[in-house]
């Protein structure tokens, strides 16, 4: 099994503790909601939510996921000056077999994870009263 590890950041105008209720806590309802095309849904197999939780995530069509084994996240939510976010996250991808991920991949999953990210910014802009 390969391992490739990338880091990303984003800041955001959202609060973090607001911004952490939605794209943390709620993200497997929330997610499958505003972006079916990505997420199409999620299911607990071993955990409560919390640290070391195994999910099984359902992809959209045309996701790049069919040659991962598993990912694991680490998120980090920091209060911003301006009173916002800056999300750092840190993702850790396990290939099936040995097989190596090209830097294009790497970018277009960034690209896609930056696209999420503002979906859900979005909808926290428009719905100023969810996940408060």
């Amino acid at each position: 099994m390969g391992v490739f590890t990338y880091e990303i950041e984003f800041t955001s105008v959202i609060p973090p503790p607001r911004l952490f209720k939605a794209f943390i806590l709620d993200a497997d309802n929330l997610i499958p909601k505003i972006a079916p095309q990505a997420i199409k849904g999620t299911e607990i197999l071993q955990g409560d939510g919390g640290p070391g939780t195994i999910k099984k995530v359902t992809f959209g069509e045309g996701s790049q996921f069919g040659s991962i084994e598993k990912v694991s996240y680490e998120t980090k939510l920091v209060a911003s000056a301006d009173g916002g976010s800056v999300v750092k996250s840190t993702s850790n991808y396990h290939t099936i077999g040995d097989l190596e991920i090209k830097e294009e991949h790497v970018k277009a999953g960034k690209e896609k994870a930056s696209q999420l990210f503002k979906l859900v910014e979005g909808y926290l802009l428009a719905n100023p009263e969810s996940y408060n």
